[in-house]
């Protein structure tokens, strides 16, 4: 990944970017693609988006990513990729989110260069602080709430995500199970945004959904 081509986003607009972080799901796709989904829940304000595609075979999982990463980029949005450090290597992806059973955060900030985005997930203090020092740049945390998106989420209480927005300095996003509906519940967590599957993608209407959610996440985190 060239860094002349991807200045490293600075930590205040990387939290900005992160208040309403779309994760995809082609399950959802019906009559529109992927890529029109994606760009349905930009205009409704996704400020972030991940490509999560676990059933694509790597060269279509790439071939998404570059037509995706390429509407991001339309957009002034930053793009990442689930979990594959080399496809987002080789195609100059932004960055990359990985879990805890993937590769080490250090491992991939080694292969990706200090510019790209690095999140990890976490599900407790230490796994939060050791993310950090390795050289995240931001947290997703959760399962929050119950999830149907992921079969071996594991919940993480409101008052473990509170201690770990305060023993961490990177921004912090909750994931799992988050609505317009319960998303008020996060409020006073200090988390900077969440990140949804079925709230955007699982929605009839992407666009007005995503602008509902956006609108009470603003609220959520005092915006």
């Amino acid at each position: 990944m060239k860094s002349d081509e991807h200045p490293k986003i600075s930590r205040e607009a990387l939290k900005k970017a992160l208040l309403l972080y779309a994760v995809t799901d082609r399950r959802w796709t019906g009559e529109k693609n992927l890529y029109q989904q994606v760009e349905e829940a930009i205009e409704g304000g996704a400020t972030f988006v991940q490509l999560r595609e676990k059933n694509l075979s790597e060269s279509a999982f790439e071939k998404e990513a570059v037509a995706i990463q390429e509407l991001c980029r339309k957009h002034g949005i930053p793009f990442v990729v689930n979990d594959n450090v080399e496809i987002a290597r080789r195609m100059g992806a932004d960055g990359v989110h990985v879990g805890q059973s993937d590769m080490e955060a250090g491992d991939v900030r080694a292969l990706l260069g200090p510019d790209a985005i690095l999140g990890v997930s976490a599900q407790t203090v230490e796994q939060a602080k050791l993310a950090e020092e390795r050289g995240a740049d931001y947290l997703g945390v959760g399962a929050v709430f119950p999830t149907g998106s992921k079969d071996d989420a594991v919940e993480v209480p409101h008052e473990t995500l509170k201690a770990i927005c305060e023993a961490v300095s990177i921004p912090v996003i909750a994931i799992g199970g988050i609505s317009a509906e319960n998303v008020h519940e996060l409020s006073g967590s200090g988390i900077c945004g969440i990140a949804v599957i079925s709230a955007i993608f699982g929605q009839k209407d992407i666009k007005p959904a995503t602008e509902k959610l956006k609108k009470k996440t603003e609220e959520m985190v005092g915006k």
